[in-house]
């Protein structure tokens, strides 16, 4: 008997939304008369960062500081219209939608202070300190907190924007099966090592190294957590998670999560990643999708490694110490 050790690999590329016959996502946004902007969705955060980058999707379009922005996820009574947080859409479909709001909102505050500063609209800038400035003359300048007060209370204005992002859906080809199933494609490539003891079926997962190209990252330490999370839930799936151990038979299912087998802290591996950035041609700021292929890729990598180290093809998941030794067995 002995531990041995092995490597695999596995690729991935995935889809940013789907061909839903349109899926599109709304936004809204207004100017309070303190100066700061509130982005009306009915897009969940479900703690994966959204709220983050869509705040500073909008300051940026926006042309102010982030702390500025404040994000009402809201319900489909009373936000606009979103199809859902799923299959990797929101930073990108989402992200579009409250762009193109905040371009609009920014449009109507630069109106108003070129009316009040008596120029054109197109002579106005940010200073990317709070302030609208005449291009050319920075003396005669705004902040951004007094023109919104002065937009509502003296010229009874209202600075605001609509913003929304579909994708036509895309017809399928009865001949060919040819389709635009998405919006954009992001990648990446995972690389495990392994250690399989040929005596009790046990796997320790030593390391899941990988490379992702996720377009632009919005915010890159929110792109880290997701590839770090990713990466332990795809060992959890290779190697532990199952609600039918013996499918199709129904015994030993687990009854509760004291009995759904997970990894802890101390089956955590070395995870690493490098992340290349080649922007989308049409996601916001050239953003793609990154959450769900997180996932993805480490579990056949996990499932290779398996069988460089001890020669045993498992192509059931999760990989239990049983089915190793009885492939063991086998051989």
């Amino acid at each position: 008997m002995a531990k041995l050790r092995g490597t695999g690999i596995a690729a991935v590329n995935y889809p940013t939304g789907m061909n839903l016959g349109g899926d599109p996502s709304q936004a809204l946004i207004h100017a309070t008369t303190s100066g700061s902007f509130v982005v009306s969705l009915s897009s969940s955060d479900l703690g994966q960062g959204l709220r983050t980058v869509i705040g500073q999707i909008a300051a940026e379009a926006l042309g102010v500081a982030a702390d500025e922005i404040i994000i009402d996820t809201a319900d489909t009574d009373t936000g606009p219209h979103c199809m859902g947080t799923f299959a990797s859409r929101a930073t990108h479909r989402v992200g579009n939608a409250v762009k193109a709001a905040a371009l609009e909102a920014r449009a109507a505050l630069f109106a108003v202070a070129a009316e009040d500063l008596g120029v054109c609209a197109d002579e106005i800038v940010t200073d990317g300190h709070g302030n609208l400035v005449v291009a050319g003359d920075p003396g005669r300048s705004i902040p951004i907190a007094e023109m919104a007060t002065k937009a509502q209370f003296v010229y009874g204005r209202t600075i605001a924007g609509r913003g929304s992002y579909m994708k036509p859906k895309s017809p399928v080809d009865p001949e060919t099966g040819a389709m635009d199933p998405d919006s954009t494609e992001a990648h990446a490539c995972t690389v495990a090592e392994v250690e399989v003891d040929t005596e009790t079926g046990q796997v320790a997962v030593l390391s899941i190294r990988s490379a992702y190209e996720v377009g632009r990252q919005v915010n890159p330490a929110l792109v880290r957590g997701q590839i770090v999370g990713g990466a332990f839930m795809g060992m959890a799936h290779a190697l532990y998670e199952t609600t039918e151990p013996y499918y199709p038979s129904p015994e030993h299912k687990p009854k509760d999560f004291s009995e759904y087998v997970l990894p802890g802290p101390a089956e955590l591996p070395e995870i690493d990643a490098v992340v290349l950035e080649i922007p989308s041609s049409n996601g916001p700021y050239g953003v793609k999708g990154v959450g769900e292929m997180t996932a993805n890729s480490p579990i056949p990598a996990i499932v290779n490694a398996i069988y460089h180290a001890c020669g045993v093809r498992i192509d059931d998941l999760p990989v239990t110490p049983e089915k190793i030794l009885r492939g063991l067995g086998a051989r």
